[in-house]
């Protein structure tokens, strides 16, 4: 296992620099981007529609007018990184081009890693990342969506399916050569996809132990507030939530995926060691020493060392859970204090390596005949 750790900002713009070639061809390249629906298993969480909000980055076509990626209000966004041209039309490619699905964390967006989204369609990759019901900051927050944990797993699936039956996209993706990225409780999603499962009960013996932990005090699900007493509840209320809750247990590995690159994961506790050491595929982990919300310690090293041949890097303090956030505005910092106290050219550094390392990854894992 790789297991590499940078101590200081001069290291991760080091670690930046000697990753640099890798991406140096496709640096320049404009990105697209466009807002899509697909069908989704949506309504045990609250989202009657049937529908997954997904956003789809791309290639785009040479000489597009490209413009700053805003998240939030027209005129004031609260984050804002990178540039890309919304409904772009999609570059020529001579070859069907490697496809990566995206998971956002508790409580986020489809865009709010839109700075990995982007630099991996600017490198080559076409990319799907999508609103996880239930447990977005676009509708409200529901125990189901919080802990069904299978059902993210479920909707990165469905967007891969939703995605290659796009008139559009579908006839332009190699569909031997799929991956996914994912943070926070994405970065355990994606872990899902090659095989991880996960067991709520073990998150009693572990808050016995660590009972100041945020995965204990909530602090890790801020969107619903004492989670775990409500899901306790609602599963002796709920036989179809019961049977929900119990299927996080269940693999929900999807052979399509054939590498995963994990982000500050969530869950650590409560993954089942033995599904861990029987992931067969490629994994890198990424995640910082100065994470408070999920500790390394209890998160990505258990995970790596579970997975066989898995490759960690761990960024220093104070890098931290959020970030691995999009860069935030002085109106965002405002708005949202608690996660944009980092805001700035070290989040953006920290952004630059982690890319870099994904598009490494990816190329390694997802090339031609690999």
């Amino acid at each position: 296992m790789r297991f590499p750790f940078c101590k200081s900002l001069a290291g991760i713009v080091a670690a930046l620099l000697l990753l640099a070639p890798h991406r140096a061809a496709a640096a320049d390249a404009p990105v697209g981007y466009r807002d899509l629906s697909v069908a989704g298993n949506t309504a045990l969480r609250g989202n009657p529609s049937g529908k997954l909000r997904v956003v789809v980055w791309y290639p785009a076509a040479a000489g597009v007018a490209v413009r700053p990626i805003e998240v939030g209000p027209p005129g004031s966004p609260f984050f804002v990184e990178g540039e890309a041209a919304q409904d772009a039309a999609l570059a020529p490619v001579a070859a069907p081009l490697p496809f990566i699905v995206v998971s956002h964390g508790t409580g986020g967006t489809a865009m709010d890693i839109s700075w990995l989204c982007a630099s991996l369609a600017a490198h080559g990759y076409l990319v799907a990342s999508v609103d996880h019901p239930g447990n977005n900051a676009l509708e409200a927050p529901t125990v189901a969506g919080a802990t069904l944990w299978w059902m993210r797993a479920d909707d990165l699936s469905r967007v891969i399916d939703g995605v290659l039956a796009q008139a559009d996209f579908g006839p332009r993706i190699d569909r031997a050569r799929i991956g996914a990225a994912g943070f926070s409780l994405g970065g355990y999603t994606v872990l899902a996809l090659a095989g991880a499962r996960a067991n709520p009960a073990l998150i009693t013996p572990y808050c016995a132990r660590k009972a100041t932990t945020p995965l204990c005090t909530n602090e890790a699900t801020p969107t619903v507030p004492d989670i775990l007493a409500r899901s306790a509840a609602l599963a002796a209320s709920d036989p179809e939530y019961r049977a929900a809750l119990a299927a996080n247990a269940q693999s929900h590995r999807d052979p399509r995926v054939r590498a995963v690159f994990s982000i500050a994961p969530a869950l650590g506790p409560a993954i089942i060691p033995e599904s861990l050491a029987s992931i067969d595929v490629p994994v890198e982990l990424v995640a910082g020493f100065g994470d408070p919300i999920l500790p390394v310690i209890d998160n990505a090293i258990p995970d790596a060392l579970a997975i066989p041949n898995a490759q960690l890097t761990l960024w220093p303090k104070p890098t931290g859970h959020y970030t691995f956030l999009t860069d935030c505005t002085p109106a965002g910092s405002r708005a949202f204090a608690p996660i944009c106290t980092d805001a700035g050219p070290a989040r953006v550094a920290v952004h630059r390596a982690t890319a870099a390392l994904a598009n490494a990854f990816f190329d390694r894992t997802l090339a031609p005949g690999t």
